[in-house]
């Protein structure tokens, strides 16, 4: 009749399992602000900064183009040096997530959609 009990004695330590996870998790998130990825398009005559977080911190584009006023390449060089920036903020993100969950398959994308993150 309480054969199924024995379990519940486990649930204590996986609710501190979890909750150290999502510490683990926050600590990450706040260490990933702190680092800066760089995506470039163009052979690097537009460069965009981001954080791991994935965050636009900053867009250098080549003094060349702007005296040329293409801002028709501008505008194609613009979202392809973004999209490189996150890419990389995706991999560092990947990461430390392997860091975290020690390469547990399917725990990562698991805690990731616990915290919002994809």
């Amino acid at each position: 009749m309480l054969k199924g009990l024995g379990n519940l004695a486990n649930i204590g330590q996986m609710m501190q399992q979890a909750k150290e996870m999502g510490s683990k998790m926050k600590a990450m998130q706040e260490e990933l602000k702190a680092q800066k990825v760089t995506g470039s398009a163009g052979g690097g005559m537009v460069e965009v900064d981001a954080n791991g977080a994935g965050e636009v911190l900053a867009v250098r584009i080549d003094p060349s183009l702007k005296e040329k006023g293409d801002m028709e390449l501008v505008e194609g060089l613009l979202p392809a040096a973004c999209n490189a920036a996150a890419q990389k903020a995706r991999e560092l993100h990947a990461e430390k997530m392997q860091e975290i969950t020690g390469g547990m398959p399917g725990l990562g994308e698991a805690m990731a959609g616990l915290t919002g993150e994809e």
